[in-house]
């Protein structure tokens, strides 16, 4: 889950408020949120503060949309690599394709919502709310994929116990591949989704 490198205007969006979260996004995900004020994302956009507030009540709201635009990223990474399986175990196999592709980005700085997590503890915190959907998501998602890998064969798996399986070797992945090596946490985690694949059904 890397942040996106850019994002993707919408209707009604000006291009004022795309280059501020385009270049806060940049700089949250490579330095961390709180290191980054509200004066340096000015400076590189360039734009004025009354621009920046005229979009973005407070540097909360940037970081509120800069996870949005994240988690709308990773949503359509994971459709996209659903769509391209043809069976549901294949389905798996693709999901865990595109994280290890990811860990061996050139711009790859682990994973945006545990970063964020890790500098919002409060789980009341906006932020920290935001985090919380887009891993509920993940796990709903995934979960739905390992019912469908499973089936209703005897001794299937329980695939909300497959999905937190899965979600676990993922998080370990994001923030063990800068220390240990894209490629060799790469390859355990391969690993361990066959593991999971073949233990589980």
């Amino acid at each position: 889950m890397a942040a996106p490198t850019r994002t993707t205007s919408g209707a009604g969006r000006s291009e004022a408020r795309e280059r501020l979260l385009a270049t806060a996004s940049g700089l949250f995900y490579r330095e961390g949120i709180r290191a980054v004020g509200v004066e340096r994302i000015l400076a590189e956009t360039p734009t004025t503060r009354a621009t920046f507030y005229r979009h973005f009540p407070s540097k909360e709201a940037l970081v509120v949309a800069y996870l949005r635009g994240v988690d709308a990223h990773t949503r359509a990474a994971l459709q996209d690599a659903l769509a391209s399986a043809a069976a549901p175990d294949d389905a798996v196999r693709a999901v865990g394709t595109a994280l290890v592709d990811d860990l061996t980005g050139a711009d790859f700085r682990g994973c945006a919502f545990l970063k964020a997590a890790a500098e919002f503890p409060d789980p009341e915190d906006p932020v920290r709310r935001v985090v919380a959907e887009h891993r509920s998501w993940y796990v709903a998602t995934l979960t739905e994929l390992f019912a469908r890998v499973f089936g209703s064969a005897p001794g299937r798996g329980r695939p909300e116990h497959a999905a937190q399986h899965f979600l676990m070797m993922r998080d370990g992945a994001m923030a063990g591949a800068d220390i240990d090596g894209a490629g060799h946490v790469g390859a355990a985690f391969r690993r361990g989704l066959e593991g999971l694949l073949t233990l589980t059904h």
